[in-house]
Parts: C-alpha cells; sequence; structure tokens
C-alpha cells in the first residue's frame, strides 16, 4: 500500500473518531454519533473534490472511506471508557486528523496542476472544513473561529511542503509524512504552549 494511501486511512479514521467523541460529549444517540463522524471524516474531501470538479467525489467512488469511517466510529464506542478525558482525546485525534489531510488535499491540488498556492487552499479546506462541520452541528463556536491557532497551522505545513519540493530530494512520500507530522508537533506544541494569534486592533 502506498504511504499517500496510508495518509488518507489515518487521517479519515483519526476524524471518524473525532467526529464520535464530539458527538457523544453532545449525548447523541448512535445514529447521530456516526452521522458527525461521517461529516467530519469526509465534509472537507467533499467540499475540495467538489471545487476541482472530481465527482463524484472521493467517498463515493471508494468504499474504503466508509469503512474506515465505521472503523473510527466503533473505536470510539469501544474504547470510550477508557479515554477518561474526553476532551483531550478529541484535541489528539483532530489534530491527527488535521495534519494527514493538509496533505490530502495539496496532493488533490497537485493532481489536477494546480498553483502551490490554491494546491495549499485546498489543504486547508480538506483538513478544517469537516471540523466546522462538526462543530456546526454539535452547537460549538468552530474551532477555526477561536483564538486557537488551526488553519494557519495547514498553511504552514503547506508552506513547509513547496519548500522541501523545491529544495530537498527527498520522495513525495516522505515529503508528506514530514509536513504531516510537522503540523501534529506545531500544534501540539501552540495548545500546550498557548500560542495564540493576536486579534487585531482597532485605532
Amino acid at each position: 500500500m502506498q504511504a499517500f494511501s496510508l495518509i488518507e486511512i489515518a487521517g479519515t479514521t483519526a476524524f471518524a473518531v473525532s467526529g464520535s467523541l464530539a458527538a457523544m460529549n453532545k449525548k447523541l444517540d448512535p445514529f447521530g454519533v456516526f452521522i458527525i463522524a461521517m461529516v467530519t471524516s469526509v465534509g472537507g474531501g467533499t467540499l475540495r473534490d467538489v471545487l476541482i470538479g472530481r465527482t463524484p467525489v472521493g467517498w463515493m467512488r471508494d468504499p474504503t472511506y466508509v469503512y474506515c469511517v465505521i472503523a473510527g466510529f466503533f473505536l470510539a464506542i469501544v474504547f470510550r471508557k477508557r479515554l477518561d478525558h474526553l476532551r483531550k482525546s478529541l484535541f489528539l485525534f483532530d489534530t491527527i486528523g488535521l495534519g494527514f489531510f493538509t496533505m490530502v488535499g495539496i496532493q488533490r491540488g497537485l493532481a489536477v496542476g494546480l498553483e502551490p498556492s490554491i494546491c495549499i487552499a485546498l489543504g486547508t479546506i480538506t483538513a478544517c472544513f469537516g471540523g466546522v462541520t462538526r462543530d456546526i452541528l454539535c452547537n460549538e463556536i468552530p474551532v477555526i473561529f477561536r483564538r486557537e491557532i488551526y488553519a494557519t497551522l495547514c498553511i504552514a505545513g503547506g508552506c513547509l511542503y513547496f519548500l522541501m519540493r523545491e529544495y530537498l530530494p527527498f520522495s513525495k512520500d516522505v515529503m508528506s509524512f514530514i509536513t504531516s507530522g510537522f503540523i501534529i508537533m506545531l500544534r501540539l506544541f501552540a495548545v500546550r504552549y498557548k500560542w495564540y494569534l493576536a486579534p487585531p486592533t482597532t485605532a
């Protein structure tokens, strides 16, 4: 199995767990939990595919995505009692999905010949839109609109990827894993050390 396929599987499963945990935290029934897991996992990719004219969208073409959602859903259900710190678990899986899905969006953009800046935008959409949908359906302010650094990490990771692509002799797979790991670690550090973007000030 190619490294890029592993990244897609890992990102889809991580976001499915993230969505399931968020829904269970809101006391939704199993069907509601699955729906939230589904939209969290495929929401960003669906919007991305529509924007680049790739239809039917990815999860309709390949049932592997749905299987990953089901796996993430059951993982969250089965191991919920071991996930004592629900918010910390939600944060961790959301962070993993953020890192992996940024890279998925970038690669999809490159596959259709788009410019680097547009590829980075697609990576950000892929990584963030599912979480935005999850938070809205769970009646939460989306993370992307809070003080916490979120979408900026995807942009920083995308910039790192294209710098490596331009100047370093790494394979695509190696650069993809480095970029995903960079985004994940940067978000962990950002939350640990309370890094925030300062709000604009008025004169």
